[in-house]
């Protein structure tokens, strides 16, 4: 529903990452093929940076237990800092994600409300699975 919206993985899924799984060299390939095709703007807000960050984007099939690779996008680090909004939390820095939520969206605060909460009652749903199988497939774009 928004352009910038909150991206939580289930808890099992916390630090398996493609650049905890991949060698050096590959997940290279991967987030520069990203930054290539963001030429310099964030791919959510737009906004032109001089440092981009690679952000894996996933889907989760609920039925097969299968947590799927779909994109790694350039993203801004305020928009980064909203799409993980836990670990922001955790570090202090909501206040901050929540006034580019709503710059991004143009939206109100109870909105940012409301879509956090939307948001924490599917990681909840997410987390009732204990286990994911990880689909790579997307990757094979590099092969």
């Amino acid at each position: 529903m928004y352009k910038l919206d909150f991206e939580l993985v289930p808890d099992s899924c916390w630090y398996s990452n493609l650049r905890s799984i991949l060698k050096p060299a590959m997940w290279d390939v991967v987030r520069k093929d990203a930054y290539a095709r963001a030429d310099g703007r964030c791919m959510i807000c737009g906004a032109k940076v001089t440092r981009l960050e690679a952000h894996e984007r996933w889907a989760y099939d609920e039925k097969t237990c299968t947590q799927i690779l779909t994109d790694v996008v350039a993203v801004c680090h305020s928009c980064h800092s909203v799409i993980h909004i836990g670990r922001t939390q955790l570090m202090g820095n909501e206040d901050q994600a929540i006034k580019h939520f709503q710059k991004v969206n143009n939206c109100s605060y109870s909105d940012y409300i409301k879509a956090l909460g939307e948001a924490n009652k599917k990681h909840q749903r997410l987390n009732s699975i204990g286990e994911w199988k990880l689909d790579l497939t997307w990757l094979k774009r590099f092969c």
